[in-house]
């Protein structure tokens, strides 16, 4: 099993990152997918919701925003991801962020009452560098993603250390510059939320 055979990243635990987890051609697959679909430009960034809408000014995830079933092409994913053993339950909520240069996402804790324990994160397009930053003290450790890596968080790394992408348009790391293209990142998620109800008052409202 893929999970067996990961090691925590930078020495945060619960911290794992699968590089090259789709080819180039899934990659290229993925962004023809995405791209079919509508963006949402409620923020400086594109976004796209799936399964649940996620409310971030008051940072929950109604019931009401229950969107349905992920399409065919996510979950998919979201039963691979389940089945290489890199979460327990299979994800029913995706968000897909589009960031072009210079465009990032401040630090945070992907919201504790609102999704499971596991948080998965595909990186597609660009390069970039995110930074972890523990909850308890000043520390601060950089991560490199990879295009077509995917980064997992549970444990120590889900609850414990907060992770964002500072806004910029490249990124040093390790003695070595990464400019910068665009890069669309797919977030799997379990929300806590009782789908029956949900889908029911998305079927009376």
């Amino acid at each position: 099993m893929l999970a067996n055979r990961l090691e925590d990243v930078k020495g945060i635990h619960g911290l794992t990152c699968v590089p090259d987890y789709i080819s180039a051609a899934e990659e290229r697959d993925l962004l023809e997918l995405i791209d079919r679909n509508r963006w949402s430009s409620e923020f400086k960034r594109r976004v796209q919701h799936y399964g649940y809408r996620y409310d971030y000014r008051r940072r929950n995830v109604p019931e009401s925003g229950y969107l349905g079933m992920l399409p065919g092409w996510l979950q998919a994913l979201a039963e691979r991801l389940q089945y290489d053993g890199l979460i327990a339950e299979t994800p029913d909520q995706c968000v897909i962020n589009e960031y072009l240069p210079g465009q990032g996402i401040a630090t945070h804790v992907d919201s504790i009452p609102c999704f499971g324990d596991t948080v998965l994160a595909l990186s597609l397009g660009s390069f970039c560098v995110m930074e972890f930053s523990h909850t308890a003290c000043s520390l601060k450790l950089p991560v490199l993603l990879q295009p077509r890596s995917l980064l997992v968080m549970t444990g120590q790394a889900r609850y414990k250390w907060r992770h964002g992408i500072p806004a910029r348009k490249s990124d040093r790391y390790e003695g070595m510059v990464f400019p910068r293209s665009r890069r669309v990142s797919i977030t799997f998620r379990k929300a806590l939320v009782d789908m029956a109800v949900a889908a029911s008052e998305l079927k009376y409202a």
